[in-house]
């Protein structure tokens, strides 16, 4: 009866033609870059229609039964809410809450009043300070805060934003707490047949083998694009100390710890380094706008500085000294109250760090999940968190429910991995999947089984929402007035829309990934050939500039990278899917949705055709760039790419 119900993926449905097939599996991806980049819709009505589009092409066309496409779908929508959504959500709160406690001014101010210079305040704020945003919120909150920023201290507005936009590309692949990695890691893993842990893994290494590169040039580049190439030679030790610092740490924490904590501990680093050049060395001339004023040299205190929150002066408000053309005012906060709102971030590492001690290589084991070599439980937190995880050696019974192996499906604590309903029938007590590869994608028919992993613990979000529980307790042992719900209850209403979009977006990736509509469109892309690699980039640049979000660009395409790679065969999966996300970074910067938020974080709404026009052929360059870089890992240094 299993083989009768068994959906066998076909890849030429449309005229037998590969071609056609290909035209049309692109249908919801035309269907989003319409709405998105023409009608300008709201991106969660863009995200369900071409999630129904996707929805009826897989049916009627490549002849997913309906039930199955419905499970498909539905499971997309889980996937969406359950790593990806809770992630962003308790992220997001972090930052809400050092807001509502007043430690994020604390930090703004701290980095405002550590220089006067315009070049030295663009690399603390727009690269640095952006970077640390990227990390532990994302989704266009960098870009806002960081132009608002600039523009309260008197940079040009548009100018503001175009650097905003700028600095927000070498850390975006690993931003809200690594996200973009390990969706990737989700979606690649299946096709690969590997395990997701060690395949994020090694998705989070082969990015952190690119991306480096481009965190050395950005800093330098945006000094360029501010000042020209005189006024950065004049600063080139602090464009080297803010690249270099960055990218090491970038390279080390993504290649040997992983993709969550990669851009927080590499900005704290590189804005700890900087301030520390700054108190040894100063540039010869202070680099100011011809138009403004003296800076203020008399430092003065605000509400908020002894500790309780204050109201925003003037100046912190989006664009509203920029329009006045003042520059911003110093305020002088009490060294324990920097120590505090810093240490509310160093709570957030160290958090993050002990739920993934189980991944880091000194207690990993040789090879990882080894049980005679890694650290054991109860010591290994990682390991209590995914008890019941299914090839999870060091800890194989779940604290509740049966054995995996011998019932997958029934429910289980802390982790819960089973087939998702719609796509399985069981046969002989055990799930099989109702969806099977075919050739030319795999060398036999395979079953491609549809599977959740409901880890209640050990998700990257519950460690975030740990740290901020952590972090509350601090702030009210300090006495500051911050409630913990309704600081929740704001963010779940500022990220409702938001969390409706990915959710409808990576049903539009599964419903293409098990339709076989993705594996249409990788035999196509299969055909440019050698210069792969090279495409690779630009298809996540052109998913990021559809999405603006290179969580949702690994989303769309991730997987066809990944199965293009596997029809080449002289190309590593693991890099080109890669290649997606570095190169998608690139493409954050003329996406439509980031394009608003910088127009609107600087009090010019309207002003977006302005800063597309003075931000595009950067983009393209840096594309480009990663592309060469991509061709040159995949052809000359094959031996750099890592393996799961």
């Amino acid at each position: 009866m299993g083989v009768l119900l068994t959906f066998h993926q076909s890849y030429q449905p449309v005229g037998n033609s590969l071609l056609l097939s290909a035209v049309v599996a692109g249908l919801p991806l035309y269907v989003l870059f319409v709405m998105l980049a023409v009608l300008r819709l709201p991106a969660w009505i863009c995200a369900i229609t071409a999630m129904l589009t996707a929805f009826v092409l897989g049916w009627l066309v490549w002849g997913m039964p309906f039930g199955v496409s419905v499970g498909t779908a539905t499971e997309g929508m889980a996937f969406g809410l359950w790593p990806i959504s809770w992630i962003v959500l308790n992220a997001v709160f972090f930052h809400n809450l050092t807001v509502a406690s007043g430690d994020f001014d604390v930090i703004k101010r701290s980095l405002t009043r550590l220089t006067q210079d315009r070049r030295l305040q663009t690399l603390l704020i727009a690269f640095s300070f952006g970077a640390l945003l990227e990390g532990i919120a994302g989704f266009g909150a960098p870009v806002a805060i960081t132009a608002s920023i600039l523009a309260s201290l008197g940079f040009e507005p548009v100018t503001a934003a175009v650097l905003a936009l700028l600095a927000n590309t070498a850390p975006v692949a690993f931003g809200s707490i690594g996200i973009p990695v390990v969706t990737l890691g989700g979606l690649v893993a299946p096709i690969l047949h590997k395990d997701t842990t060690a395949t994020t893994l090694a998705l989070s290494a082969m990015v952190g083998r690119q991306l480096p590169l481009f965190s050395i040039i950005i800093p330098a580049y945006l000094i360029v694009v501010l000042a020209g190439w005189k006024r950065m030679r004049e600063i080139l030790p602090a464009v080297l100390v803010c690249g270099i610092s960055f990218a090491v740490v970038q390279f080390l924490v993504s290649n040997f710890v992983g993709p969550e904590l990669t851009d927080i501990i590499a900005a704290l680093v590189s804005m700890g380094c900087l301030a520390l050049l700054l108190r040894f060395w100063k540039p010869a001339q202070v680099y100011r706008f011809a138009t403004e004023p003296a800076p203020s040299s008399t430092p003065r205190r605000v509400a908020g500085a002894s500790g309780r929150p204050g109201r925003p002066m003037e100046a912190d408000l989006p664009g509203m000294a920029a329009e006045r053309g003042r520059g911003g005012d110093e305020v002088a906060d009490p060294p324990h109250r920097m120590w505090w709102a810093y240490g509310m971030y160093v709570v957030l590492v160290v958090v993050i760090l002990i739920g993934q001690m189980g991944n880091l290589p000194w207690w990993s084991g040789h090879p990882p999940n080894d049980p005679k070599t890694a650290l054991h439980t109860p010591w290994n937190i990682t390991a209590d968190f995914k008890c019941g995880s299914p090839a999870f050696a060091l800890c194989k019974l779940p604290w509740i429910g049966p054995d995996p192996a011998k019932d997958r499906q029934a429910f289980k604590f802390p982790d819960w991995n089973f087939l998702w309903p719609g796509t399985y029938e069981v046969v002989k007590g055990q799930p099989v999947s109702l969806i099977s590869r075919e050739k030319p994608i795999v060398s036999k028919s395979t079953a491609y089984p549809l599977a959740f992993d409901w880890n209640f613990l050990a998700a990257a979000g519950s460690l975030v929402l740990y740290a901020g529980v952590v972090a509350f307790l601090l702030m009210r042992a300090r006495r500051l007035r911050v409630n913990f719900v309704t600081v929740y209850g704001r963010t779940l209403r500022q990220l409702a829309l938001p969390i409706v979009t990915i959710a409808f977006i990576l049903a539009i990736a599964q419903l293409m990934n098990y339709s076989g509509m993705t594996s249409s469109l990788a035999l196509a892309f299969a055909k440019t050939g050698f210069v792969f690699p090279f495409v690779a980039a630009f298809l996540g640049w052109l998913g990021v500039f559809l999405t603006g979000s290179d969580t949702s660009s690994n989303t769309l395409f991730g997987a066809l990278q990944a199965q293009t790679a596997q029809q080449l065969g002289n190309v590593s999966p693991i890099l080109t899917a890669g290649t997606n996300s570095s190169g998608g970074v690139m493409g954050k910067m003329i996406s439509p949705q980031n394009l608003s938020v910088g127009a609107a974080g600087v009090n010019k709404v309207g002003a977006e055709g302005e800063i597309f026009a003075r931000v595009i052929r950067y983009s393209l360059i840096l594309t480009t760039l990663v592309g060469v870089v991509a061709m040159i890992e995949a052809y000359a240094l094959p031996f750099i790419i890592p393996s799961p």
